[in-house]
């Protein structure tokens, strides 16, 4: 298992292939990777800040979470803070399981809890200044259908 919150940019691409030769023995891995939008020159910059320790103990915990509810082998969890740019990548999310539903539905719960309530603070920077982002209601929405 694995979290990893910096402000080192990393290319999803060499996550994925780095995270396959670690699991090569399992049944499926799936993956998402987010990126910065740029909305047709609107965003100039995300800043994400994290509370240092405090953000990782918190995916960890998540992490926990979809390893004993998705019978996971391992998962790969890695977000960036700091200054981005349109078109870098924000987090990359892996998990490999013995079967591809349990691997997809992993990643889907570990991206919607990341999503809409994980301890990071954004800040949309554009032509139009700046704004502090908040979860969507649809955000939340899809964290909620998690909920037993």
């Amino acid at each position: 298992m694995s979290v990893l919150v910096s402000e080192e940019a990393f290319q999803a691409a060499d996550e994925l292939c780095a995270f396959e030769a670690a699991n090569e023995d399992v049944g499926a891995i799936a993956s998402f990777s987010g990126l910065v939008r740029g909305e047709a020159g609107a965003v100039t910059s995300l800043v994400l800040e994290s509370y240092g320790g405090f953000t990782e103990r918190w995916i960890e915990g998540l992490e926990g979470q979809a390893v004993e509810r998705y019978n996971l082998l391992a998962v790969r969890i890695r977000h960036r803070v700091g200054a981005m740019g349109p078109g870098d990548t924000i987090v990359f999310v892996a998990a490999s399981a013995p079967h591809r539903r349990e691997a997809l539905d992993a990643v889907d719960f570990l991206m919607d809890h990341l999503k809409s309530a994980a301890p990071f603070w954004k800040k949309e920077i554009g032509a139009a200044g700046e704004r502090w982002i908040e979860p969507t209601a649809a955000d939340v929405a899809a964290r909620k259908r998690w909920e037993v």
